[in-house]
């Protein structure tokens, strides 16, 4: 019987560190291949391509990695594969994930995992994961759901997960939302249906840059001020509480948005910005009529990278739609 091919990238991050002679700490080293060899039963489930696009910690990868990362995991589904996986590095999962959903076209899963302890630490999580992932990956029912992110047992969708602890195992959750499945005796067990995606062209602008600053308890807004001037093409605020700033911000705000857009987000970690219910100078609907977009349920990291792509295929016109509540 012919098995299913499944295609690995390797970018780096905790999953392919180890202890190296002459450093303090762990430093990427391990390839995709060698990181294969410490999965058990892999093997067995599918014919592997594993290729190493990069040994990088993940707060070092860019968005033209990721565009790179993209035309790869393209090119190994139109050559046959069922499904794709990303190993990389925690600290920025939750934004690869979003970023390459928003781009991500085929029906085949394209899975996102790593591990919170590195190789050669006790109870190393990466082999678990990694097996976890092509198990979700070779699964009829997670095609046609975009991009996940498969750690700790749990399928989180892209666009909610989010890298709640630094250091813990169970590290991922989608705050609201809950994960979109689980991984039970070795089969992915979906709790939510798929749901209608959309996805944007890849962008033909790459070189521009959107801010993300938070609001602060007595904060001037000096750095806010001179956004265009240091070339920003948009700006994310992650506002107190709902989505507000204070006075001086929202003046700010009011005239920024005439200029390039301007989107305020939350900073609280879980729950949406309001549109309909705070009136002061520096509430929702102050910066609504000001010309700012409010992101809702989407965080402020992911905000950002969804102006990226806006602006990056001149269809920054369209932030209101994309902005919209996906439940």
């Amino acid at each position: 019987m012919t098995k299913p091919v499944l295609a690995i990238a390797a970018l780096g991050g905790t999953v392919s560190m180890q202890a190296q002679a002459g450093h303090r700490g762990v430093m990427p080293s391990l390839t995709g291949e060698a990181m294969l060899a410490a999965v058990p039963g892999l093997s067995a489930l599918a014919d592997v391509h594993a290729e190493t696009l990069c040994l990088r910690p993940s707060a070092s990868l860019d968005f033209e990695d990721l565009l790179r990362l993209l035309d790869w995991a393209n090119r190994q589904v139109d050559s046959g594969a069922q499904g794709v996986i990303v190993t990389q590095g925690t600290d920025t999962m939750d934004e690869t994930a979003f970023f390459l959903d928003l781009l991500w076209e085929k029906d085949a899963p394209l899975i996102i995992t790593g591990a919170m302890r590195a190789a050669t630490q006790p109870g190393a999580d990466g082999p678990a994961n990694l097996l976890a992932a092509a198990q979700v990956a070779l699964d009829e029912g997670s095609c046609r759901r975009g991009v996940q992110v498969v750690m700790n047992d749990q399928i989180h969708s892209a666009r909610y997960v989010s890298k709640c602890d630094s250091l813990a195992v169970h590290a991922f959750a989608s705050p609201l939302f809950g994960p979109q499945g689980l991984i039970i005796e070795g089969r992915a067990v979906y709790l939510k249906p798929a749901h209608t995606r959309s996805t944007l062209p890849a962008p033909e602008r790459r070189h521009h840059h959107i801010a993300l600053l938070e609001a602060t308890l007595g904060d001037a807004p000096l750095i806010l001020e001179r956004v265009v001037d240091l070339g920003y093409s948009g700006v994310v605020i992650a506002g107190f509480g709902a989505g507000h700033v204070s006075r001086e911000w929202a003046q700010v705000i009011g005239n920024l948005a005439a200029t390039i857009p301007v989107i305020v987000s939350t900073r609280t970690g879980s729950g949406s910005t309001a549109r309909e219910t705070y009136g002061f100078e520096g509430g929702e609907l102050d910066l609504i009529s000001k010309g700012a977009r409010m992101s809702g349920l989407l965080s402020a990291r992911k905000a950002r990278i969804l102006l990226w792509l806006l602006v990056g295929c001149k269809r920054e016109g369209e932030l209101e739609d994309w902005l919209a509540p996906t439940y």
